[in-house]
């Protein structure tokens, strides 16, 4: 599974300052709106879902990133939002750098592996210091959803359909491995 597969366009922020007082409970809370009701679980559900993680401490990774998470058990699915803040936040980060680019990741609570699984890929994907200087620097939304999804190789993965075991067994080396382990890296 790519990151792509847990965002959306829609999912993705730009918040610019304007004189406008901005601190970490608000960017989390705009990191809940952008992620959204779903599964009987309101935005609210959400926002405190990422508030309890975050007192337990900072997710601000350094380097400009946090990529606050939690869980909930009405989940079907893990979602993500991403929020690019040009000005940065405070947000306590292991470094004491304020935080411009924030990776929300909200997931079921009985899926943990897959969970650690998606914080790991955002890790990585954000390592790299010209890719973040080149979100930041986006002009839109979508841009930024455009420069992830090329950074991740291109389109994003077509969800597995079920496929006859004989199907299966006959194109075991076939495109859909081929996806699947570019969506691993």
């Amino acid at each position: 599974m790519r990151l792509t597969d847990l965002l959306s366009p829609e999912r993705v922020g730009i918040k610019r300052a304007n004189g406008e007082p901005f601190d970490k409970e608000k960017a989390i809370g705009l990191l809940a709106t952008l992620i959204g009701e779903r599964d009987g679980v309101s935005v609210a559900d959400v926002k405190r879902a990422l508030l309890e993680r975050e007192q337990l401490q900072s997710t601000g990774i350094g380097e400009g990133v946090a990529i606050p998470h939690g869980a909930l058990p009405q989940l079907s699915e893990q979602v993500a939002a991403l929020l690019i803040v040009p000005d940065g936040v405070d947000f306590q980060a292991i470094d004491d750098a304020n935080v411009k680019i924030l990776f929300g990741v909200i997931t079921p609570k009985r899926a943990t592996g897959e969970h650690l699984k998606t914080l790991a890929r955002v890790s990585r994907l954000l390592r790299n210091k010209d890719f973040r200087a080149r979100l930041v620097a986006s002009a839109n939304e979508k841009s930024v959803f455009d420069l992830i999804r090329d950074e991740e190789g291109g389109e994003p993965s077509l969800p597995q359909r079920e496929v006859p075991a004989a199907t299966a067994a006959s194109s075991k080396d076939g495109p859909q491995d081929e996806t699947e382990k570019k969506g691993a890296s």
